[in-house]
């Protein structure tokens, strides 16, 4: 059965609807993408996801005793607190030394125990969110942006360990970025979202769609085929051609 299956939802902030009648599913094992705009309810569809918003309409089906890992777009450490990398990890408690061992080590950091949380560079402290997110072995991980602030040779290495996390897991990913040269090329799926589906499939459909290249143009082209691997499985294009939904600004939807 499907991980999570989204039927149209519609949420709202006050009188201002973010998300109108979105529907999708996640399946075990791929790696989705969901790419839109500023202000396109990428954020707020995540926060669905894992129930801290809740839809005005429509339903979200999630597998019985589904395990999600989370990852951020960033954490504030107060840079006065004396805390190491592993004790982090084992907050609130309850968490064994080996678990957080192997964590890291998926994440690909796995000399950061001992260090402490004030002194990571960004790319370090991503890496350790990442790990703190795959200690529960979640069957099905979720990254806000988690690479914002990166330089594009980190994004790059941060989403090849995410594919290296796929395989070794088995767990299916659904993450949302701006860096549509990178992102995209290591999905085997990808949504694009405007306060409604745009369109889905592949990489390769969807920068091709119509819908995809009103909102962002056809400058990622080449960078698609840099960056492209092989997909393990494809997915059929479905876009939605209703031209008439109005494209929604930051005021209008809180990300």
């Amino acid at each position: 059965m499907s991980l999570v299956t989204v039927e149209d939802i519609s949420v709202g902030y006050g009188a201002d609807t973010v998300l109108a009648h979105v529907s999708l599913a996640i399946e075990p094992g791929e790696i989705v993408t969901i790419v839109g705009p500023n202000g396109s309810g990428k954020t707020t569809l995540l926060r669905s996801l894992i129930g801290a918003v809740r839809p005005a309409s429509g339903r979200i089906i999630r597998k019985p005793n589904l395990r999600i890992g989370y990852v951020p777009q960033k954490l504030h450490i107060d840079p006065t607190l004396p805390i190491t990398v592993e004790r982090f990890l084992r907050l609130p408690g309850g968490i064994r030394r080996g678990a957080s061992t192997r964590a890291l080590s998926r994440a690909g950091v796995p000399d950061l125990s001992g260090r402490q949380m004030s002194g990571l560079s960004g790319g370090q402290m991503q890496r350790v969110l990442l790990a703190r997110a795959l200690i529960s072995d979640p069957e099905l991980l979720l990254l806000d942006e988690a690479t914002q602030g990166l330089d594009q040779p980190g994004s790059a290495a941060f989403y090849r360990q995410i594919e290296e996390v796929r395989k070794d897991t088995g767990c299916a990913v659904l993450m949302i970025s701006h860096e549509l040269h990178v992102v995209m090329s290591a999905s085997d799926r990808v949504i694009c979202l405007n306060g409604h589906v745009c369109c889905e499939g592949t990489p390769d459909i969807v920068s091709a769609a119509p819908e995809y290249r009103a909102l962002f143009g056809s400058g990622t082209g080449g960078a698609l085929a840099l960056y492209r691997h092989d997909h393990d499985h494809a997915h059929d294009e479905t876009c939605d051609h209703d031209h008439d939904h109005p494209q929604r600004t930051k005021s209008e939807a809180a990300e």
